[in-house]
């Protein structure tokens, strides 16, 4: 008896709790209106934040009074900003005077791309709702249902598996959450694509224009995250910036004018005037939130009734307290996965790219990267004549003038001539060592006589990481892809070194698809972005030749992952899949 009246007691504050999670949800709906209007963006992480602690002390709480653990899954703060030499703070290509703007935008970045956040705004929707069933469910299971709770809790909160019933209760719950999430997003992108239909042909527009697709920009990604529907950016590369004729004139159509600012206003309003993403955002703006109304108006019926007005009092007051929780499931049940999923399908026709602007986007970025890597030869070519001129050719002038010394010497001086033989053998010895660094930086011998995956290995040797290979392979890619997915790989390692200070790292080599896949992992301390021109930047520009894409998700705190996919041809070979592992 005294453990059931324990387990009513604590039933009833768990409830309690449930209730005052109303008060950091609202403050949460509101920092969500604050990130999609731009207002006020500085308030959000603050209010995540206070959501956050409240959702610690009910895991406290929680682990006390239902004795099921609940870890915190919480990715470490962001570092503080660090001046640069020339006195600005940098986030990504933008310069600050102050760190201000800094903080902020990486602690938006923080709080916002944490899956454990969006886990904790479902788990403070859902929560009200079993957190006032328990007390009721206490009165007939006693301790069982406060167990009961705390594995939901754990379920909710960490990902992990609860049973079935309330599997179909996050399933569907997290779906009416997604379909809410449209509507909301929705309505906010129509009343934004007014604005912009209303300025699209004034000067204004073209700016007004790229705010708007900053915004759908965030619907799209909402809906990955949301639905796993993954929707491609799909708008025409901008128009590169006037260049000045060789009268110093800046020429449109037929019109020549002293300042490139307004042909760069008028290109910039024709871009978007005459990009079909434009039109087809604005459309979708007003056809999204008619489909996600329509997909979410019985389930908020549903829900809106079970709790919003008062039943009527001839009622029993069991029907009275259960009839909102059955009015809940039905509305639950009324919203699967498969609903937003739909819905998100539905927003891909509109805001996903067309063959066009695909076909567009290609060719603007082989023609950038046409550039870089004619760039990167020459500059390529270049150091390779400095380290020869400089280098081996000025070894082998000074062994040359030492041998017409030593001519001299045999006769009148035969000890010092040995001498000075015996140091022109050690030269030569160390101008081949040079010499074969040389050649090893241009084209590895092991990469032409072994292939890619055992010249990763001879790196994983060399490299102060412990480094983990693994190779599944079923045959060699073309010489140049080889070297470019090699050298790829020995810039990673490096930059894990002096940049990451990482201790270990896995490098996965696989072929999908018609591409090879790099995938290269170390345990630093994360950070890395190709924004700033380091090494990944480079890498960008080896792949950009072959038509490849670099994939970096560096959080601060780490560990850093990057992907590289190059498009290429394996030489059919029997099949050779092997790991190894090497400490240094």
């Amino acid at each position: 008896m005294t453990r059931y009246l324990i387990a009513l007691r604590r039933g009833f504050v768990l409830a309690g709790l449930a209730l005052v999670g109303l008060i950091p949800l609202a403050c949460v709906l509101i920092a969500l209106v604050f990130i999609c209007t731009g207002v006020l963006i500085w308030f959000a992480p603050p209010v995540i934040e206070y959501s956050r602690r409240h959702v610690n002390r009910m895991r406290r709480v929680a682990a006390e009074l239902t004795g099921v653990e609940l870890p915190i899954p919480y990715k470490p703060e962001p570092p503080e900003p660090e001046r640069e030499a020339d006195g600005w703070y940098r986030e990504g290509n933008s310069l600050y005077r102050t760190s201000k703007w800094v903080r902020v935008n990486r602690r938006i970045e923080w709080v916002f791309e944490d899956p454990a956040t969006f886990r904790d705004g479902m788990w403070l929707v859902l929560n009200p709702f079993v957190g006032l069933l328990l007390p009721l469910a206490t009165l007939f299971t006693g301790p069982v249902a406060v167990r009961a709770y705390g594995r939901w809790l754990h379920g909710r909160l960490s990902r992990t598996t609860t049973f079935q019933g309330l599997r179909w209760l996050n399933r569907h719950g997290e779906a009416f959450g997604h379909l809410m999430g449209f509507l909301a997003v929705s309505i906010l992108q129509f009343l934004f694509g007014l604005c912009v239909l209303c300025t699209i042909i004034t000067p204004i527009g073209a700016g007004t224009t790229v705010a708007y697709r900053k915004f759908v920009n965030m619907l799209r990604d909402a809906t990955g995250k949301w639905s796993g529907v993954e929707i491609e950016v799909p708008y025409l590369p901008e128009p590169r910036f006037p260049v000045a004729r060789p009268d110093g004139l800046y020429q449109l159509g037929k019109q020549l004018y002293e300042s490139p600012w307004w042909p760069a206003l008028v290109n910039r309003m024709v871009w978007v005037q005459r990009d079909r993403a434009t039109w087809r955002d604005l459309a979708a703006g007003v056809l999204i939130p008619l489909v996600s109304l329509a997909a979410v108006a019985a389930p908020f019926a549903f829900v809106t009734v079970a709790w919003w007005p008062p039943f009527d009092p001839a009622f029993p007051v069991w029907a009275r307290i259960v009839l909102p929780f059955v009015l809940t499931g039905l509305g639950f049940a009324c919203s699967p996965p498969w609903l937003a999923r739909a819905v998100a399908r539905f927003a891909r026709l509109l805001l996903g790219p067309t063959e066009a602007s695909r076909l567009a986007l290609r060719v603007e970025r082989l023609e950038r990267t046409r550039t870089d890597a004619s760039a990167a030869q020459a500059a390529e070519l270049r150091r390779i004549e400095r380290d020869l001129h400089d280098g081996v050719q000025s070894r082998l002038v000074a062994m040359g003038m030492k041998l017409g010394a030593l001519e001299a010497l045999i006769d009148r001086d035969p000890e010092k001539a040995k001498e000075m033989a015996a140091e022109l053998r050690r030269n030569s010895s160390d101008t081949l060592t040079e010499l074969r660094d040389l050649v090893r930086g241009v084209h590895p011998p092991v990469l032409t006589e072994r292939g890619l995956g055992d010249a990763v290995r001879a790196l994983a040797l060399d490299s102060p990481l412990r480094v983990e290979v693994s190779v599944e392979l079923p045959g060699r890619a073309e010489p140049p892809v080889e070297a470019c997915a090699y050298f790829a790989v020995s810039e990673l390692l490096g930059n894990a070194v002096k940049h990451g200070q990482a201790e270990r790292a896995t490098v996965s080599l696989g072929f999908e698809r018609g591409r090879l896949i790099v995938a290269v992992t170390d345990s630093g301390r994360g950070g890395a972005n190709p924004a700033r021109g380091s090494g990944l930047r480079g890498i960008e520009r080896r792949l950009g030749a072959f038509d490849g894409k670099l994939t970096v998700e560096s959080p601060p705190g780490g560990p850093t992952a990057v992907r590289l996919e190059i498009p290429c041809q394996l030489e059919p070979s029997s099949p050779r899949t092997s790991t190894c592992s090497e400490t240094d």
